[in-house]
């Protein structure tokens, strides 16, 4: 699933083509795909919206139209693609907007896990997705303090609680590797008995991580990319994640994988012993 890095550099390509546009009309082939409103109401609401702003929160694509938000999650497999009104529609295409200029913009899924949401801008911070979320990792708000208030009570392994969107918003599966490899801690390491100096640790290294991956434009993994032939280049300084039975680059250990809350974790037992 794309992770922070990659919804930012997705959102980045969308700002080049789509602000100041007007979208005329949408059509929708597959209707599970819109969350909300119903589908109908979601094809009425967004004709002649211009688009002003695109931003992120969290994994979620922000639009900024005149009276709603215009919300895209990519799931596994979600991508966008521009095409003439004279082109086939690809069978993976299910949500298709047709923009001032007779172009279109197309939210294509292969396994239709992507999610499009259309909310009135007075209720955004009211209802799901944002009320479920915590702290983006570049706000000020994300102390060790912060932190040692939402680990306190959670036993479960800190790889675990990464993935949880609630406290920080955007970290998925690979780079919670790279940000705990980092921090030299042990992936299987109970949330609350992580001491201040690992909180701060996580904290300076997530931003470290995902910076970097911004600047890279993202992790390419399977089938991930941010457009047509457009493809991240973060996988190049991955540390541990998917790199079992190698060697780790610091210590020469060599990197192990293991199942942690059901997802593949990798780290190396000597940079990240247990304590």
């Amino acid at each position: 699933m794309p992770e922070k890095p990659e919804v930012i550099t997705v959102a980045r390509k969308l700002e080049k083509k789509l602000i100041g546009r007007k979208i005329l009309k949408v059509e929708v082939y597959h209707d599970n795909m819109v969350d909300y409103p119903d589908v109908e109401s979601f094809k009425k609401r967004i004709r002649n919206q211009k688009i002003h702003e695109i931003t992120t929160k969290g994994k979620w694509i922000v639009l900024t139209l005149d009276d709603f938000y215009l919300l895209f999650h990519l799931r596994m497999e979600g991508k966008f693609f521009f095409r003439t009104k004279d082109d086939e529609r690809n069978k993976h295409e299910h949500i298709i907007f047709t923009l001032d200029d007779l172009e279109e913009f197309r939210f294509a899924d292969v396994r239709k896990f992507g999610k499009v949401m259309l909310i009135e801008k007075e209720n955004i911070y009211k209802m799901k997705p944002f009320t479920e979320l915590g702290l983006e990792p570049w706000d000020k708000n994300l102390t060790s303090e912060y932190l040692k208030e939402k680990y306190s009570r959670k036993s479960l392994p800190i790889k675990s609680v990464l993935l949880d969107q609630s406290i920080i918003t955007g970290i998925g599966n690979i780079y919670a590797d790279e940000i705990l490899f980092l921090s030299k801690i042990n992936p299987l390491t109970k949330a609350k008995d992580l001491t201040d100096k690992n909180r701060k640790d996580i904290i300076e290294n997530t931003v470290k991580v995902l910076d970097k991956a911004i600047e890279e434009g993202g992790t390419t993994i399977r089938s991930y990319t941010s457009e047509e032939g457009v493809t991240g280049m973060f996988q190049n300084n991955l540390n541990v994640h998917q790199r079992e039975k190698e060697p780790c680059r610091v210590c020469n250990t060599t990197i192990v994988k293991i199942k942690v809350g059901g997802r593949g974790t990798y780290y190396c037992p000597t940079c990240q012993k247990e304590k």
